[in-house]
């Protein structure tokens, strides 16, 4: 009996300490989603104009019902800069620094030609003009310790810009897609004259923006506040 009942009273107490911390988990996620201290993602791109957007659209819209790949849609043309992961509350750390390092940059022009790849997940328009973009993203390096947000978390500079049209591919939706793409050509080209900061929480599907950065030249306003950054 007494054996029955420790067991009895082992359990009852087991089931009360996984409801505390049921409750406990509970109440620490909400208290840190009020408070802002749930980690998004990240994306800051260069979007090209009305025109050009639609002109891709087509080709990623063609994509995906050809090779059965929704997926392709599902976000509009971009050329993405940078990635990171970051707590939402500590976008007034870095934005006002992100903003005066894009209103330093010149706009600049961006030149598309034809398609490449990454075997064997992806089909992308190239950059004819990489430099330029090449050059912005440099420019954000300084960003890295505001947007790192541990050692496994680290922002991901993109050097190799590109325009995507379709990613994370099966194998046969690669090789098909792959076959046609290579055989077709393209031209495009776009005035890179802003930059859009999007954002993701991480249970969400899409990406909303967070705000718009103009290309401005401002190279005295960047060089004369940096001193003041740290």
């Amino acid at each position: 009996m007494y054996f029955s009942c420790s067991r009895l009273n082992k359990t009852i107490i087991d089931t009360i300490l996984d409801s505390c911390y049921l409750i406990l988990e509970t109440y620490t996620a909400m208290f840190t989603s009020l408070n802002g201290h749930h980690l998004s993602e990240y994306l800051l791109v260069l979007e090209p104009n009305e025109a050009l957007q639609q002109k891709v659209l087509q080709l990623k819209q063609h994509f995906a019902a050809t090779y059965d790949c929704p997926t392709a849609v599902y976000s509009k043309p971009h050329i993405t800069l940078l990635s990171c992961l970051q707590y939402t509350m500590a976008e007034s750390r870095w934005l006002p620094r992100l903003e005066r390092i894009i209103a330093a940059t010149d706009p600049f022009m961006v030149e598309l030609s034809d398609f490449g790849s990454f075997p064997t997940h992806t089909i992308f328009i190239q950059v004819k003009t990489k430099n330029p973009i090449i050059d912005l993203v440099k420019s954000l390096r300084p960003l890295q310790p505001m947007i790192k947000t541990d050692k496994d978390h680290k922002p991901h500079f993109i050097m190799d810009p590109h325009l995507t049209i379709a990613r994370k591919l099966l194998p046969w939706q690669y090789e098909k897609g792959w076959l046609e793409y290579s055989n077709s050509q393209f031209t495009g080209r776009f005035m890179a004259d802003h930059v859009l900061l999007m954002r993701k929480q991480m249970d969400a599907k899409k990406y909303e923006i967070v705000k718009r950065f103009q290309l401005l030249g401002q190279k005295q306003t960047i060089e004369q506040s940096s001193l003041f950054d740290w």
